[in-house]
């Protein structure tokens, strides 16, 4: 993808042969496969074994998983082979469908994370009145929508490549004319990069812009000060890396179309890295989207210790006897009546007061938690009063 050649296509005459890149490019893709294939499978699981899907967000993030596994499966390891054999050895039928999948689920990872922009402004800008809407069955229609467009965006990729010969070696290379090919990769940057990231910015925008401008008088100031930075760094991280890690390979492809890049080593360095930015942005979404969670970690220590040989379950204690004092939480109700139970979307990890004994509701995007009034009283029984 991207212009399909292989290695000794790529190079300039006299270039041919096995370079730095042929050492080095191996072992970058591994690392790129095994992190992302780990770190997108360890989301999956952990919002399957938690029960975590009955939330809007959690099966945007889920979809959001299968897309980038699917990207990480289907394009590191044979892209690998791209930079570093001599020639295309899978056949033409993988050619087509290879390529088919990389765009397919490329596609479909860029939908998603627009679709989450939107549906985390409407959580927080409209928390009531987008109770209708932000429902598990919307949300899984959300998602069949975004597969449906992703297959009709990536259907023309399955004529796009085709396994020629090309200077004496078989290559997976587009078979279209250029004029054809000009405007097929215009169009998959427009509807893949440009319209998803203005739709990113737009909500980011307006969520921060909502966020800095709301006055939450519970949390208090401090408190509240907080939790915005928090977000903002969230949101931030969210929003640039996506489009930092996309940019380069689509302004090399307009450059190939609309400017001028000479076939060299340096722009064959330069396309190199651009695709492996694109492919890390499949590898840290996982770590923006739920590492930042305590409970994605809580999760994942559940799994790794799980899967540890030899593990032993640790006794429960036995529960601690009743004090002669009680703490009976009052706990103030929350702004928004939905509970968010988002694992990738609890943010604020603000510690509770140790008198509170009842947990205190998650709450989303970093939102200060509402201090509960502890009201304690003596259940112990008097004296016995004096009989006359």
């Amino acid at each position: 993808w991207g212009g399909g050649t292989t290695r000794g296509a790529s190079t300039t005459p006299g270039e041919a042969g096995w370079g730095p890149e042929a050492l080095l490019l191996p072992a970058l893709f591994a690392l790129i496969f095994v992190v992302g294939t780990v770190g997108n499978a360890l989301v999956l699981a952990v919002l399957l074994r938690g029960g975590q899907l009955a939330s809007t967000t959690n099966l945007f993030i889920f979809n959001l998983g299968v897309a980038d596994l699917g990207f990480i499966v289907c394009c590191v390891p044979f892209q690998a082979t791209v930079y570093t054999l001599d020639g295309w050895v899978f056949g033409s039928l993988v050619c087509k469908a290879v390529h088919f999948l990389i765009f397919l689920t490329m596609y479909a990872s860029s939908f998603t994370l627009a679709t989450v922009s939107l549906d985390r402004y409407l959580a927080i800008r409209y928390p009531l009145h987008s109770r209708r809407l932000r429902t598990p069955r919307n949300a899984l229609a959300a998602i069949g929508l975004i597969w449906g467009l992703a297959l009709a965006f990536s259907g023309p990729y399955l004529g796009y490549y085709r396994q020629t010969r090309l200077a004496n070696l078989t290559v997976c290379h587009p078979g279209w004319s250029a004029p054809h090919r000009r405007a097929l990769d215009l169009c998959t940057f427009v509807f893949s990069y440009l319209l998803p990231v203005l739709v990113l910015g737009g909500a980011y925008a307006r969520t921060l812009r909502y966020l800095w401008s709301a006055v939450d008088p519970v949390a208090g100031p401090s408190e509240a000060n907080r939790a915005k930075r928090k977000v903002t760094r969230v949101i931030i991280i969210v929003a640039m890396l996506f489009c930092l890690c996309w940019l380069p390979h689509h302004a090399l492809l307009l450059s190939v179309w609309f400017g001028h890049f000479p076939l060299t080593r340096a722009t064959y360095i330069l396309r190199i890295l651009s695709h492996l930015l694109s492919y890390a942005n499949s590898c840290v979404n996982p770590i923006v989207y739920a590492l930042v969670s305590k409970h994605f970690r809580k999760g994942f220590r559940r799994i790794c210790v799980g899967l540890l040989p030899g593990r032993q379950r640790r006794p429960r204690s036995p529960p601690r006897p009743p004090g002669p004092v009680l703490a009976a939480p009052l706990a103030t109700p929350s702004a928004s009546p939905e509970r968010d139970t988002s694992v990738a979307t609890h943010l604020s990890e603000a510690p509770v007061p140790a008198a509170a004994l009842a947990p205190v509701p998650d709450l989303p995007w970093g939102d200060a938690p509402t201090p509960t009034t502890v009201l304690p009283f003596n259940v112990t029984r008097g004296p016995p009063r004096a009989t006359s």
